[in-house]
């Protein structure tokens, strides 16, 4: 089966059709995500990821739909309150850039029209006021979950790794977003080499690099734990307190492209999608693949004694980050 984006942004339009016709709650929805970019699949796969906006949020704000081995639905639920101040959400990292250029699938009260504009008012929205605002939320909420796990009374486990993680993610895209948006869970070392290097932070890259453990393998040593890693996101979807985003919808998405970046020329880019997959798995595994995931962690420096050097690791990546804000913030006569 031939898949291109163009058949790929054909059905999210055809699923926008049936959902509106059999949900009257929805008063509009749009496109995001990998399909907005030129190339958006990796490995040959790729999702599709669709907003809807709601009167009234529904019970289930996420849902994932299986359309071939390959590619899957990626359905998100928000409500209309949510876009209420322009103010609010020209500031916001997320949100704000995912309504600044979506593609408009459907809406019942003009409601796109009117947030658009008031997002794009004034054309500041990639300015330095705007853009810093945003990075420096993004750059708190990683130090805010680094200081949940800086000083821990037991040892690290899945939890601590996942939050670990999180910090991380966010830290890494308070960097990104100074010349662009986010970088999503499959792509974030792939893209993020580009980001720093239009800020002239390419050093930043072998610190992102080093906190996930990637200085103590190479891609042979990531090719050998891809098959247990398998195994342990086959098992951990028969859960139902698993993380939602380990769904049987998303084995190829995850599996072909971690495959396809230890093909590349950048194989040590594979590491977070399989580490930062493998550690949700890990939180609901028991025995052997337990087992398994924590030797790996064990080997790339993330439990035992490591964590602790890897949390100190994210401390001063973290302050380098806000050294970097605080200048752009001077060379711009930005204020707080």
């Amino acid at each position: 089966m031939r898949v291109t984006k163009e058949s790929l942004i054909r059905i999210a339009k055809e699923t926008t059709q049936e959902r509106v016709y059999n949900d009257p709650e929805i008063i509009a929805a749009y496109l995001t995500g990998s399909l907005l970019n030129a190339e958006p699949m990796l490995g040959g796969t790729a999702d599709i990821d669709i907003v809807f906006v709601y009167k009234n949020l529904p019970a289930k704000t996420r849902e994932f739909v299986k359309l071939t081995p390959d590619f899957h639905l990626d359905i998100s639920r928000r409500t209309k309150d949510e876009f209420k101040s322009p103010r609010e959400l020209r500031a916001d990292p997320w949100l704000g850039y995912e309504m600044y250029a979506p593609v408009l699938l459907y809406e019942r009260e003009k409601f796109f029209d009117f947030v658009q504009a008031s997002l794009r008012a004034g054309f500041d929205f990639e300015q330095p006021p705007l853009m810093l605002q945003r990075c420096r939320k993004l750059l708190s909420h990683g130090r805010g979950i680094w200081m949940d796990i800086s000083e821990l009374d037991h040892p690290a486990g899945p939890k601590e790794i996942k939050k670990y993680m999180k910090a991380l993610f966010h830290a890494v895209n308070a960097v990104a977003e100074i010349s662009g948006p986010p970088i999503q869970e499959r792509r974030l070392l792939l893209e993020f080499p580009a980001r720093a290097e239009a800020v002239q932070r390419t050093g930043m890259v072998a610190g992102a690099y080093g906190l996930l453990g990637a200085n103590n393998v190479d891609a042979e040593k990531i090719k050998g734990w891809v098959s247990d890693w398998k195994s342990a996101f086959g098992l951990a979807t028969a859960h139902s307190n698993v993380d939602m985003r380990i769904h049987p919808a998303r084995l190829n998405y995850y599996e072909k492209a971690i495959k396809a970046m230890l093909e590349g020329d950048t194989p040590v880019a594979a590491l977070w999608p399989l580490v930062h997959t493998w550690t949700m798995c890990a939180e609901v595994l028991e025995n052997d693949h337990y087992q398994f995931w924590e030797s790996a962690m064990k080997e790339l420096g993330l439990l035992g004694a490591g964590f602790e050097e890897r949390v100190q690791g994210l401390d001063h990546f973290i302050d380098e980050i806000e050294i970097l804000l605080e200048q752009i913030a001077s060379e711009n006569g930005v204020t707080e």
